[in-house]
């Protein structure tokens, strides 16, 4: 059982001066969530802005083909300035409209970046400090078919422990944006700058966000769908759809192959596309992977060729069951949703190929470890500067890594700079002369469980346990 495992472009353009008009509307906007919702009756969109009280011209029954085209410009500008301007991006939303064609007689246009301009003056700066980090692994799609026999089944037991269910998944998504907490990748937090000598400084990065708003980081170990979740009610892997987007398959009891929001990408995609204001300018979070089953549920990696070699018995029967396999195939798909995936925001991490305890292991171990994650992983999700460790453990104690440990100065000549672990603390963030520590919180079935029960209390800030705590999960046993 895996246990306990574990930028993007920043628009910097010009402000502009606040109209009168704004103020004259009443146009205050105190949380800053400027919602987008495409059509309607009249199928224009229905933004923010008009739903808080301010009316722009609509467009008139065009004369002729050329003004039909020009209003649909205009309206797609108008959208697509509205969701950068949900999504936080006030100065990309006001340059993308006084670049439009025709903005300096368009009073619409002008009235909405002035009151872009009216929503960024409100926001205040985010506090690094208080910047938290969730995680989550493969989320339970059936829980009977996870949780059933754990008295016997050790896996039905971890799965128990270790997994959060959709509905679990959800709910949390659902209160945490309801309390004001927005999504940023781990990347924003860090502003790099060059010293005097040339070298490389890492600093707490400005982020602002309207009063009231929260700051957190997301991310998912472990999203390669092991052998040892087959039947267990996971997804068995990522796909795309017919508009290239990535989603899951899954595999009924019955073995029926259907495809839909079955784990933590699709469905934090979906509910972000729903809730723009729930991302700071589209980030998603971090997907940190190993690799000696492959990624995203394929048989990505070249141990799977070695069949007269040390291959387990997990990898010898998924062999006899796919004897077409061919591992550039797998190689390629997995590649597709992986490009969809940071194309759609998301990031990778190394969770380290063996999802080794990087504690416990010897400097060789992790040298060859990472090779292997550089041979079989790597090519396919692209370079990383983060690693995320797993069981728990870490390089050293918090603060500053020694200098020392041959470990930390091996992963730093592999271009490691962002290293997390797991952490039961609120909030942990360290930044170090050239590189970021930060420590995770497992929103497991065990902490979800026990805060419902009343026997831990150390989510209460997220979110209520007690209403989020699946009825079909069955009480949690510890697994050590």
């Amino acid at each position: 059982m895996e246990k306990n495992s574990k930028g993007r472009k920043k628009y910097r353009l010009r402000k502009k001066t606040l109209l009168a008009c704004v103020l004259a509307a009443g146009l205050i906007f105190i949380a800053g969530r400027i919602c987008f919702r495409a059509g309607g009756n009249d199928g224009r969109a229905k933004t923010g802005l008009a739903g808080a009280g301010m009316s722009f011209p609509v467009p008139q029954e065009a004369d002729g083909p050329q003004e039909d085209a020009q209003d649909r410009a205009r309206q797609e500008v108008l959208e697509q300035a509205e969701r950068m301007a949900a999504s936080y991006d006030y100065d990309g939303a006001i340059a993308l409209l006084t670049a439009a064609e025709g903005y300096e007689t368009d009073s619409g246009m002008q009235e909405r970046a002035a009151a872009y301009g009216a929503v960024k003056e409100t926001c205040v700066p985010v506090s690094m400090e208080e910047v938290t980090h969730v995680f989550y692994h493969s989320l339970v799609v059936d829980p009977d078919r996870a949780f059933s026999g754990q008295d016997t089944d050790p896996q039905a037991a971890g799965n128990n422990q270790w997994m959060t269910t959709i509905r679990e998944f959800e709910k949390i998504t659902q209160e945490m944006y309801d309390r004001g907490y927005v999504i940023v990748g781990i990347h924003d937090l860090i502003e790099e700058t060059t010293d005097e000598n040339g070298n490389t400084v890492y600093s707490p990065a400005r982020i602002m966000l309207p009063p009231g708003k929260r700051a957190y980081v997301l991310s998912q170990d472990d999203l390669s769908y092991y052998h040892c979740y087959d039947n267990y009610g996971f997804a068995s892997r990522m796909v795309l759809d017919e508009n290239g987007k990535p989603i899951c398959e899954y595999i009924e009891e019955d073995g029926t192959h259907v495809r839909g929001a079955y784990d933590v990408v699709p469905l934090l995609d979906a509910f972000i596309e729903e809730h723009p204001d729930a991302s700071y300018r589209g980030a998603k979070g971090l997907i940190a992977l190993t690799g000696y089953n492959g990624i995203l549920g394929y048989r990505t990696d070249d141990s799977y060729l070695d069949v007269n070699g040390n291959i387990n018995e997990d990898k010898k029967n998924w062999l006899a069951e796919h004897p077409d396999f061919d591992i550039e195939q797998e190689r390629a798909g997995a590649k597709q949703v992986a490009d969809a995936m940071k194309a759609g925001g998301w990031e990778f991490a190394s969770h380290t190929w063996g999802h080794i305890r990087i504690g416990e292991v010897g400097l060789e171990r992790l040298m060859y470890d990472t090779q292997k994650w550089r041979e079989n992983v790597e090519p396919i999700v692209g370079p990383t500067d983060a690693i995320v460790f797993a069981h728990g453990q870490d390089l050293g104690e918090w603060g500053d890594y020694e200098e020392s440990n041959a470990k930390y100065r091996y992963l730093r000549e592999q271009g490691y700079r962002v290293f997390c672990n797991v952490d039961s603390n609120l909030y942990r963030t360290w930044f170090g002369r050239d590189y970021l520590r930060q420590g995770r919180r497992n929103l497991d079935g065990l902490r979800i469980y026990f805060n419902a029960i009343g026997e831990q209390d150390n989510i209460g800030d997220l979110f209520d346990a007690g209403t989020v705590l699946d009825p079909d999960r069955p009480p949690v046993q510890r697994v050590k």
